[in-house]
């Protein structure tokens, strides 16, 4: 089987989401900006929710800065990756820290509060993609890769496990997958030689610890999104490339997951392809996948969850007081800042 992490309603726990928690198939939930009011609200959603999932339910968000940032102030509101691919650009060591800065701050006050992960890094290239663009680190894949690993250090570091999106690259492919199916027709050598790049040499550095297959068709290798195709999971990112963390299939709502039929068949082709989670960020649609009867728990099932529960992070700040108020976070920030302006 294949587990769930899914959106709740809004701001506070409704009785349907209750019900929706309570499901054998869910082990996590990610978060949105209609969940986010202010800090005191968002922690008290994240406690009402541990009230019924427990202390190993995966609590998640995007939160990569400049366009996917879903909490506000106090949170760091951070620049997008492609203002450190600018900084590496133009001053390599510059760029680097300011990667190592960025991670650490978003991993480090997302902990603070139980976030155990947000959905990082990018691992695209900014090469013609209408929903990539400059949430990519650059147009180069080398250069993707160095700050791509750098970052995924800085979040490791603060206690926070990495997640490489959106494998094999959705950077080249125009069409977004919100709201189309994208269809890369390029041979393999040449997805191998640019998009793919970053995701192989991070895998080798062995800093990826899950990573989120695409709702893109690449024709060439399989007739279905990498997220639903057993050949990008299992033949590919695991035999080929040597992943041996968590597979992550992007979300069941999206326009270009829609092209294997109702939510109930994207679910069951996340299964046929074996990834080990699939995301559910819509509540209606969520609420339609977990009502249907034919959604069985079986149980070796068991043995995939202790996997997915490697991905809990484990903050290095003092969690019991705001991040704000810590000395670590408060130079971090300054520095933060000053390269800013720099």
């Amino acid at each position: 089987m294949t587990a769930l992490m899914i959106g709740l309603a809004g701001p506070e726990l409704t009785a349907q989401d209750k019900i929706n928690l309570r499901h054998p198939l869910v082990c996590g939930v990610i978060f949105f900006k209609r969940n986010f009011v202010d800090y005191k609200q968002l922690t008290q959603l994240i406690t009402a929710t541990k009230a019924i999932k427990g202390d190993d339910c995966l609590f998640a968000v995007d939160q990569e800065g400049g366009r996917v940032i879903r909490f506000g102030l106090p949170f760091t509101q951070l620049d997008p990756l492609a203002t450190i691919g600018d900084a590496f650009d133009s001053n390599p060591d510059k760029g680097k820290t300011y990667a190592h800065l960025h991670a650490w701050l978003m991993a480090s006050e997302l902990l603070s509060i139980g976030i155990d992960l947000s959905f990082a890094p990018v691992l695209d290239i900014d090469n013609g993609s209408n929903v990539i663009g400059d949430r990519a680190f650059s147009t180069d894949p080398d250069t993707v890769s160095t700050l791509g690993e750098i970052y995924c250090r800085s979040m490791q570091a603060a206690g926070m496990k990495t997640t490489g999106k959106h494998y094999p690259g959705h950077g080249t492919v125009v069409a977004d997958s919100h709201v189309d199916l994208p269809i890369d027709d390029r041979l393999w050598d040449e997805l191998e030689n640019l998009d793919l790049k970053p995701f192989v040499q991070l895998i080798d550095a062995g800093c990826i610890d899950a990573m989120m297959l695409s709702h893109v068709i690449y024709s060439k290798s399989c007739d279905l999104p990498a997220g639903y195709s057993n050949v990008w999971n299992e033949i590919l990112l695991r035999k080929k490339h040597g992943f041996r963390g968590i597979s992550i299939s992007d979300d069941l709502g999206m326009k270009a997951a829609e092209c294997v039929g109702p939510v109930e068949k994207r679910y069951q082709a996340c299964v046929d392809a074996d990834i080990d989670m699939t995301l559910v960020c819509d509540f209606d649609l969520c609420t339609e996948l977990l009502s249907n009867n034919r959604l069985k728990y079986l149980p070796r099932y068991t043995q995939k969850l202790s996997k997915i529960r490697r991905l809990k992070g484990q903050s290095t700040l003092d969690t019991d007081r705001p991040f704000w108020e810590q000395s670590r976070w408060q130079n971090a920030r300054k520095a933060l800042i000053h390269l800013r302006n720099s």
